[in-house]
């Protein structure tokens, strides 16, 4: 179940965070989320990773849409030498999954790290 919220709460507010902010707020909602929400820190990077996969590939198919996919196979064209919008597509949605993904990971480290100083091998505080 937190891996489904932490999925949601990351495609939701990486959109409206990045109305308002560059590209970047991405890794920093991923950050927060998965300090906030307790997770092993694999689940943590693949929900992150999941929600910016889904969010930037749909978002970038919407936009690619509205021209009727020319400047996507154009660039494909030029990277890639084939004129396939779906690869700009794919590239974009990866990218976006990397960093968020490892951001993610990040947060949940700090979050065990943070929890887990102060106490010994069984758990119990230090004093």
């Amino acid at each position: 179940m937190k891996f489904l919220i932490a999925t949601i709460l990351t495609a939701l507010l990486s959109f409206a965070m990045a109305l308002f902010f560059p590209w970047w707020i991405i890794a920093l909602v991923a950050f927060i989320v998965a300090a906030v929400i307790p997770q092993k820190p694999l689940l943590a990077f693949l929900a992150a990773s999941i929600a910016i996969f889904l969010l930037w590939g749909a978002q970038s198919y919407l936009i690619d849409q509205k021209n009727d996919h020319i400047l996507a196979t154009k660039v494909a064209d030029l990277l890639f030498h084939k004129k396939s919008y779906i690869l700009i597509i794919i590239v974009t949605a990866i990218v976006g999954a990397t960093v968020s993904g490892f951001a993610a990971l990040t947060g949940s480290l700090l979050r065990g790290a943070i929890v887990h100083t102060g106490r010994n091998k069984e758990g119990k505080e230090l004093q």
